[in-house]
């Protein structure tokens, strides 16, 4: 396989209408960036082909006889989860799907510019999963080395623009008023949709942002991914509980229990 070919998104169409599969597998088939690996009638094939192919997005409709979307995703295992696209006829399980962290919503019939956005979006969130920056990857290094605390040695890689580039507060608007929260209160970050919900002392902030914006602002020594919509402070980490299906549950300081996925279990070492 060459680096392009690497680069790809995989991606599963899920549709019990042949017509709607055929439509939007043209439509996906315009995008050399995407590679589409398996069409499937249900929700049962859904499941067989996500487990085989491992796919990076799944275009799935939500209601098909016999397993709804939505029933697909309770079904998949956690650390072999893609990034669903909800496609459907109806918006009323909208925001279902966003708290199931669908990274996009689409209508039918599916217009160029949903589906463009979509994919964009797709593209980013695998661009962030797999891109690690250097100076993280240096970090841990210098901590399983010298045994210090990551904020004893961050100074020593974290260069004096990085600093400053971070926020003090967070500026959010809510209607014609603004909120400025204090960063260091911040409890926990997780994903809606186009919005990022800020959990801060049990009051929640909506921000219209994207996640690696929001990322970008939080010190990275604090502030840890732990599910591909979740952002901890890990300061505010008082327990970590194992389960035996391989999870960890995070309890905070405010009281709530964070749920880290598998792929992020490596993590769980800079909580102590």
């Amino acid at each position: 396989m060459n680096q392009s070919e690497s680069k790809k998104l995989k991606a599963i169409i899920v549709d019990d209408e042949e017509l709607a599969r055929q439509g939007l597998s043209m439509r996906i088939e315009q995008y050399e960036d995407l590679e589409i690996v398996a069409e499937c009638r249900n929700g049962k094939e859904a499941i067989a082909a996500i487990i085989e192919h491992e796919p990076d997005v799944v275009f799935l409709d939500i209601q098909m006889p016999g397993m709804t979307g939505f029933e697909v995703i309770n079904e998949v295992q956690g650390d072999v989860m893609p990034m669903i696209i909800f496609v459907t006829a109806y918006d009323a399980f909208a925001v279902a799907a966003f708290k199931v962290h669908a990274i996009d919503y689409l209508l039918k019939p599916v217009e160029v510019e949903g589906l463009a956005r979509a994919i964009d979006r797709a593209k980013q969130q695998k661009e962030q999963k797999v891109a690690i920056p250097e100076k993280q990857k240096l970090l841990e290094l210098a901590v399983s080395l010298t045994g210090k605390s990551a904020s004893a040695i961050g100074e020593l890689i974290y260069s004096e623009e990085d600093i400053v580039e971070r926020a003090d507060r967070l500026a959010i608007k809510d209607g014609s008023s603004i909120t400025f929260v204090p960063v260091k209160d911040i409890d926990w970050i997780d994903a809606a949709g186009d919005y990022m919900c800020v959990h801060v002392k049990n009051e929640t902030h909506i921000m219209r942002t994207t996640m690696k914006e929001l990322e970008a602002k939080l010190d990275p020594l604090i502030f840890q991914r732990v599910h591909r919509s979740t952002i901890v402070n890990t300061e505010q980490v008082e327990k970590v509980s194992s389960h035996i299906n391989g999870e960890f549950h995070l309890t905070l300081s405010c009281g709530s229990s964070i749920k880290m996925s598998r792929s992020y279990k490596g993590k769980v070492k800079h909580f102590f």
